[in-house]
């Protein structure tokens, strides 16, 4: 017997004047929509309600990173808590189908689905129920948990960290600079992204290609940075940048044949400093829960872990099923 409502409307909004409707349950980056519709990188068409009469029993919305792109990740997906939990799972199944049908292309990969949550999630059993509930609704539509993050951020008044003097900095010089040292950076690498694309069949240099292409290639190059020894010999780099919301380090990765030596404070150190040069009022990063070195690298320079995310994935096999 279906637990969900047989009157259940599930749709698109009509347009940006039904935002408000949207509006009804709540989530973190509520204050991001309308900024998002306005620049294009969300469309109403991506975004789904589930009505029980009027109702709002679930939402689910995608996003992409500039006008015209193809969605890029399922960053809103909500349900009523107020439902007994097996109707609200019913009903957070019945949405994502219907609206991932109608807004990823047929035959295209679906979307990660990404969420922030409290940092500490699996303490608090209000919270894990309801971040419990979203998980178990995506799990039945066959995607599966790739990875659970660390978000930290640096705050304006926290000491900006001194230069230690052990390396030297230099810019980086255009794609192939960094790709140099971005190919053999994914070899041992912790990431769980990372990590999945080369379980996926890449070889080292065409993962290093996808990240850079898909991720850091917006980002403005003049504040890259390559770390070097005193002696010329290359280290690392850190990538300093700032996304359609926030300043962030984007990405920090440390040469194999020098890691173990400390050397990752010293890149984010020196990321830190460019952004706070700048005068920013923060600096937004994230690490994945299993790496562990960068995690106590971002502590020891005064950021604070004040939310956690996760990231699941629906195999290709899976994702092209709904099509």
């Amino acid at each position: 017997m279906p637990l969900a409502p047989s009157r259940l409307t599930i749709r698109p909004l009509s347009g940006p004047g039904e935002l408000d409707l949207f509006l009804r349950l709540s989530y973190v980056l509520d204050h991001e929509l309308a900024d998002d519709l306005a620049t294009g990188r969300r469309l109403p068409e991506w975004m789904w309600v589930a009505l029980d009469g009027e109702r709002v029993v679930a939402r689910a919305a995608w996003w992409t990173n500039a006008p015209g792109g193809e969605p890029l990740a399922l960053d809103f997906f909500d349900l009523d808590d107020a439902l007994p939990a097996p109707e609200r799972v019913e009903i957070g199944v019945r949405l994502l189908e219907t609206a991932t049908e109608a807004v990823v292309p047929a035959g295209a990969q679906r979307p990660e689905y990404g969420r922030f949550v409290p940092p500490d999630w699996r303490e608090d059993p209000v919270a894990r129920e309801v971040v419990g509930a979203r998980i178990a609704a995506a799990e039945a539509t066959g995607a599966r948990m790739l990875v659970e993050r660390l978000r930290l951020e640096w705050r304006a008044g926290t000491p900006v960290p001194e230069d230690s003097g052990r390396l030297v900095f230099r810019p980086v010089t255009g794609r192939e600079d960094l790709l140099a040292l971005m190919t053999p950076v994914m070899e041992g690498t912790l990431d769980a992204h990372g990590q999945e694309d080369l379980a996926s069949g890449l070889d080292p240099r065409a993962a290093a290609e996808k990240h850079y292409d898909e991720e850091l290639a917006g980002y403005p190059m003049a504040w890259w940075r390559i770390a070097e020894l005193p002696t010329g010999e290359p280290v690392g780099f850190v990538i300093p940048a700032r996304n359609n919301y926030n300043p962030i380090i984007a990405y920090i990765g440390v040469l194999p044949a020098r890691r173990g030596h400390g050397y990752i404070d010293d890149l984010l150190a020196e990321g830190t400093r460019v952004l706070a040069a700048e005068g920013v009022e923060r600096i937004r990063a994230a690490t994945d829960l299993g790496n562990v070195p960068m995690a106590k690298s971002f502590e020891r320079l005064g950021y604070v872990n004040f939310e956690r995310a996760f990231n699941m994935v629906w195999d290709a096999e899976k994702g092209e099923a709904h099509g």
